[in-house]
């Protein structure tokens, strides 16, 4: 008997995977690759077959993680790390040149684990009604829009919904959507940044997974960033329970009515804050390409 943990994060599903076979050798249909971007440690994961996908649980695609080794707090910390998300979403390869872009903030602005997205939009340079201008000092700028989408149980409407509305009217030639993820290991919570080429499920890292964002369901390509906010319960009691040695347990008790339960920093609210607006910063450094993070961070404050 197996308990399916939640995974978000791809190098979790590799490091799971790896360990479920019992070796360290490359799994089939899944090359993985380490490097550093602006001194973060970075972790790239291409799944390239069906294989891979079963292996891991996730689509063929392109996964870069990037770990922050302590929460960016003073401003040059923060406008690193922001290089570094500029620098991924470069090298992702997906982002078009030239055209506008709608970025998406997934997620409920009210429950603070979940507003990563929400508060991203925030601190984004949005341009799609300043680029008709003639003013020669704004010539350099991208078309960006932003749409904090909100959720059901708010809007009536699935966040998907309202994005195929606004793609269907702004036609953007790529979305950009940051969500708040879960991680299987506590201390990937708020210090691990992945960007993946392959779109989002909105919610699936918490059991409520609703309509899928990608190319199949909105006809552009769409990239996803998320941060984890939280741990699933089970998955840390499991692994803390491992890390002691302790093997024999029942794994019934993590099917009880209540056991689906995460777990998030008592200082969330100030992390969310904080990488919300790390992750601003990146992205509109890597859409108005002419301009540098301190140059948004400028036209933003």
């Amino acid at each position: 008997m197996t308990y399916r943990r939640k995974i978000d994060l791809a190098l979790e599903a590799k490091e799971l995977a790896e360990a479920s076979a019992g070796e360290l050798s490359p799994l089939p249909g899944v090359k993985a690759e380490e490097s550093t971007l602006f001194g973060f440690p970075l972790t790239r994961v291409d799944i390239l077959t069906p294989e891979g996908e079963a292996a891991l649980g996730k689509p063929v695609g392109t996964y870069l993680t990037l770990t922050l080794p302590h929460l960016p707090r003073e401003r040059e910390e923060i406008l690193e790390a922001a290089r570094g998300v500029a620098a991924m979403l470069e090298q992702l390869g997906t982002l078009p040149e030239t055209g506008p872009v709608l970025v998406a903030g997934l997620g409920n602005r009210s429950i603070t684990p979940d507003a990563l997205g929400p508060k991203t939009t925030d601190s984004l340079l949005v341009t799609r009604h300043l680029t008709r201008t003639t003013e020669p000092s704004l010539s350099g700028l991208r078309p960006v829009a932003a749409l904090a989408a909100g959720v059901a149980g708010t809007t009536g409407m699935e966040s998907g919904e309202v994005l195929a509305g606004v793609v269907k009217t702004i036609q953007p030639v790529c979305l950009v959507a940051v969500d708040a993820l879960a991680a299987r290991q506590q201390e990937r919570v708020c210090r691990t940044i992945q960007v993946s080429n392959r779109g989002i499920v909105p919610g699936s890292g918490v059991g409520n997974a609703r309509l899928a964002l990608d190319r199949d369901t909105l006809g552009i390509p769409v990239i996803a960033i998320g941060i984890p906010t939280v741990v699933d319960a089970a998955t840390l009691c499991m692994d803390l329970l491992e890390a002691g040695g302790i093997q024999d347990f029942d794994l019934s008790v993590f099917r009880r009515e209540g056991a689906e339960w995460f777990v998030t920093p008592r200082s969330i609210d100030s992390e969310v804050q904080l990488l919300s607006r790390v992750l601003g910063l990146g992205i509109s450094t890597a859409l108005h390409v002419d301009f540098s993070v301190e140059d948004v961070e400028k036209w933003i404050s």
